[in-house]
């Protein structure tokens, strides 16, 4: 099954300058920017510049450049706010995946969430 890209989902527009962001971080293939409703203390989206839907479809078909300056970029955000394991406290990735996951944004997306203790991710089923 082949992913269809939504060129009219908000991070599209945050990516041609239609909407405005803070942005954390900028390279040639990943825009890294505050969350406008943050978690927590520290709550940065990280994207892809590329046209991807969610982190299967980026490890699939994004080019080895893409992927090495997205992890890089995320690594270099934890170190930088303090929010690495072993400098800081620790922190939370999360990445939402279609409906099951409760995707919001059909753009592929890294939530880095720090600064205080998340709590259980997912409750136990009865």
């Amino acid at each position: 099954m082949a992913y269809a890209y939504d060129d009219q989902n908000i991070f599209a527009k945050i990516l041609r300058g239609e909407i405005p962001n803070k942005t954390v971080t900028e390279t040639e293939h990943t825009l890294a920017f505050e969350d406008i409703r943050p978690q927590a203390p520290v709550h940065v989206l990280v994207i892809p510049k590329g046209p991807y839907v969610t982190y299967d479809h980026f490890a699939g078909e994004a080019s080895d450049a893409e992927i090495v300056d997205f992890n890089r970029v995320v690594a270099r955000i934890c170190q930088d706010l303090g929010v690495t394991a072993d400098a800081g406290q620790g922190c939370r990735f999360i990445s939402n995946a279609g409906e099951h996951g409760v995707q919001e944004v059909p753009h592929y997306h890294l939530h880095i969430l720090g600064g205080r203790r998340m709590g259980r991710m997912v409750q136990p089923a009865d």
